[in-house]
Order: C-alpha cells, then sequence, then structure tokens
C-alpha cells in the first residue's frame, strides 16, 4: 500500500511537473499561494453551496481562517500583496492542494484533499484575447500530459448579464437572477415566482417582519431584523450574516410592492437559458431570439464570436465545444466566458479542467477598482486517471 501510494505521488508530480513546463513557456510565473487564508474573502466570493464545503477554524487570536478551496483566491491576493492597486498586468501559474468537504463522502474523483494546476492572467484589458489565451493553453498542457479524448463545453455570463441589462425590470430582479444560475432549477423558480402577482409570492419571512422594512433605509432593517430575532429568541444559524439576511428580508419586502415580471419577458429569458448547441451555432441562435424579441446586445455578440475567432486561431478545434446558456459553474465569483473540459469515462460531474473569467474578484479582495482577469485550473488526480484510462 505505501509502495502504491508512493508511486500515485510521484506520477502526480511528474504531471504536474509537465504542465507547469507548458505554462511556464508561455510567460507565466510559477508561484505558491498560502494554503492558510483568511476565511472573511472565501465566504464573501464563493458563493452559498461551496462556503458551507469550505474547513473553516479559528486560531487561539480569534481570527477565523479556511484551507484553501482553491487556487484562484489565494493567487489574488498575493498579486496584490506585491501590487496594491491590482492593476499591473502579471500572468502566474501554479500547483498545490486544495481542501473541499464532500457531502456525499470522498472518492476518486472527488477528494477532501485534491491538487490544481493552474494558470491566472491579472490586468490584461483585451478581455477576449486573454480568455482564448488561457483555454488554449489549459488545452495544450492537458494535451502534452496524454490527454487525447476531451470535448469543452463553454459558457458566457456576459451574454447573460446583458440580456438582463438590456430588459426592464428592478436592478435586485437582474443580480437575483444572475445569483441563481449556478442553479439550473433554481434559476427557474425565481424566474416563475418572478412573474407572479407580488401577493402570491411565496416567502419564508414573517409578514409583521416584512410590513415594517423600508428597502430604501437598509441600516433600519438591519436593526429591524435583529430586534426581531432577539425578540422572538431566534439564534442565527448557518453562514449567513445578519447584514446578509436582512439585505434579503428587505429584497422580499421590495418585490412585494413591486409589478410582476411580464410573461413575454420571463419567456424570452427561458428561451435563452435553453439555447444549448455547438459553440458557433449557438451564436447564431441567441442573434435569432432577441432580434425577434427587439433587443440589442450587439456587442456582447461580438465578443462572443470574437472569442470563437481567437480560440481557433489558438489551434482549438472549435467544434469539440458546445455552448449550453445555463451553464455558470459552480463558483460565484465568475462574471463572463467560463468553461470546463470533460473526458466521457469521468462524466459531466467530474471535469478534468475549467476556468473563466472573474473581474470582480481583485476589487472583493482589496483593489481599488475591479481588473479584468482569467484563469484555468487542472484537477490533476482526474486528469492522471483519464490519462491511465
Amino acid at each position: 500500500m505505501v509502495a502504491e501510494t508512493a508511486r500515485e505521488f510521484e506520477a502526480l508530480e511528474e504531471q504536474a511537473r509537465k504542465l507547469l513546463s507548458v505554462f511556464v513557456a508561455a510567460g507565466h510565473e510559477a508561484v505558491a499561494p498560502a494554503v492558510l487564508q483568511p476565511a472573511d474573502v472565501y465566504l464573501d466570493v464563493i458563493g452559498e453551496a461551496l462556503r458551507a464545503r469550505c474547513y473553516v477554524f479559528t486560531d487561539p487570536d480569534g481570527d477565523e481562517f479556511c484551507l484553501r478551496p482553491d487556487l484562484t483566491v489565494p493567487l489574488c491576493r498575493l498579486h496584490l500583496e506585491r501590487h496594491p492597486d491590482g492593476a499591473q498586468k502579471a500572468k502566474y501559474c501554479y500547483n498545490g492542494s486544495a481542501f473541499r468537504f464532500q457531502p456525499q463522502g470522498a472518492d476518486p474523483s472527488h477528494p477532501r484533499e485534491f491538487r490544481q494546476c493552474g494558470i491566472e492572467s491579472i490586468g490584461a484589458a483585451e478581455r477576449e484575447k486573454a480568455d482564448a489565451h488561457t483555454l488554449a493553453l489549459i488545452l495544450k498542457g492537458l494535451e502534452v500530459a496524454g490527454l487525447k479524448e476531451w470535448k469543452l463545453r463553454i459558457g458566457d455570463l456576459g451574454l447573460l448579464r446583458a440580456l438582463l441589462s438590456a430588459i426592464e425590470m428592478p436592478q435586485r430582479w437582474r443580480e437575483r437572477l444572475g445569483h441563481q444560475l449556478w442553479r439550473p432549477k433554481a434559476f427557474r423558480e425565481e424566474l416563475e415566482r418572478l412573474t407572479n402577482p407580488p401577493q402570491q409570492r411565496a416567502s419564508s419571512v414573517p409578514e409583521e417582519l416584512l410590513e415594517g422594512i423600508d428597502p430604501d433605509k437598509p441600516d433600519e432593517a438591519e436593526r429591524k431584523v435583529a430586534k426581531y430575532l432577539d425578540d422572538h429568541g431566534i439564534e442565527m444559524q448557518g453562514v449567513r450574516t445578519l447584514g446578509e439576511i436582512s439585505r434579503n428580508v428587505a429584497r422580499i419586502a421590495a418585490d412585494r410592492r413591486a409589478e410582476r415580471l411580464p410573461l413575454e419577458t420571463a419567456n424570452l429569458i427561458e428561451g435563452y437559458i435553453g439555447v444549448k448547441a455547438p459553440a458557433r451555432a449557438a451564436g447564431a441562435r441567441v442573434k435569432d431570439l432577441i432580434r425577434d424579441a427587439g433587443i440589442d446586445i450587439a456587442p456582447a455578440l461580438e465578443a462572443y464570436h470574437k472569442r470563437l475567432q481567437l480560440l481557433s486561431e489558438h489551434g482549438v478545434d472549435v467544434s469539440r465545444a458546445e455552448f449550453s446558456a445555463e451553464f455558470g459553474r459552480s463558483l460565484e465569483y465568475y462574471t463572463g466566458f467560463v468553461f470546463e473540459v470533460q473526458v466521457p469515462d469521468l462524466g459531466e460531474g467530474s471535469p478534468v479542467a475549467g476556468g473563466g473569467r472573474y473581474d470582480g474578484m481583485m476589487k472583493i479582495c482589496g483593489a481599488p477598482v475591479e481588473v479584468p482577469a482569467v484563469g484555468g485550473a487542472i484537477h490533476t488526480e482526474r486528469l492522471l486517471k483519464a490519462v491511465r484510462g
């Protein structure tokens, strides 16, 4: 058993060396972000689903830390330590462990400790060019490591945001629908809920609390929520803060005063979310859909097609890429182009690589402004399993 473990370790190390050699040759600096990270940054950016799977603890000084559940956030913090304004252009690569609790129990494809070997590009203003370079380099690394059979799944949160921005609705509804994109069933339930008359919108928040909340006074709303919880002896549980709870209550109160979303608008959004087709054909379908609705999102569509063209110029076989409008990955910090590389033997739930654009991350981590950023990571245990067959 010990010998088998040693052989496995050496195989993973050799695979990582191959990948890093590809990344370094392409101009990415090899770095080693810290394993131990301040928990508050992760809890703010990764989203509820992954937040509950972080290994979080409090040190003797009372500070809260976590074992990194991925390496993108630590990489952003490392970049900010070097360049406090965040805007300095840089390209990095890394190889290291990440840690996530597996609710159904760990297995070889979903261990609680796993390795990521990846790349990040910070500060590159030509977004589609950086997107294409990142994905092409990830695919090159996979092929150098011995992976021959793969298929590519892509999405574009920028297209969805452009569509929602072009449709008349409260901004909080845009944010909520964008937030739910990671969970297709929840997205459709939220969309249906917004088409209901205000009085029919189900809510678990007591009416007596909602009636006293003014959505335009967030500080007052937080005080009233805190008082309600205290008066009724309700203890806060889980990972949500009082501020998050009060903002949600205020949004629900605002919804009770809002007109419902027109059915034709909901049908348009539903039609877009249902687009799933080969990458080039998908762009044409989206164009037809919005043209019929009289909506203009030309810049977002142009960016989508430009990215595909740049991928082709990098030698990527775009015919192996499928676009899915409802695909957004499980990490909620993504803001634009997203991708996953899948292999038949592992199935859709266990991609060997994934990544995308996260332009808001640097500001959340402490930069004074948003900074363009894109990256991708390879799950090396899955890659080794796929290569061995």
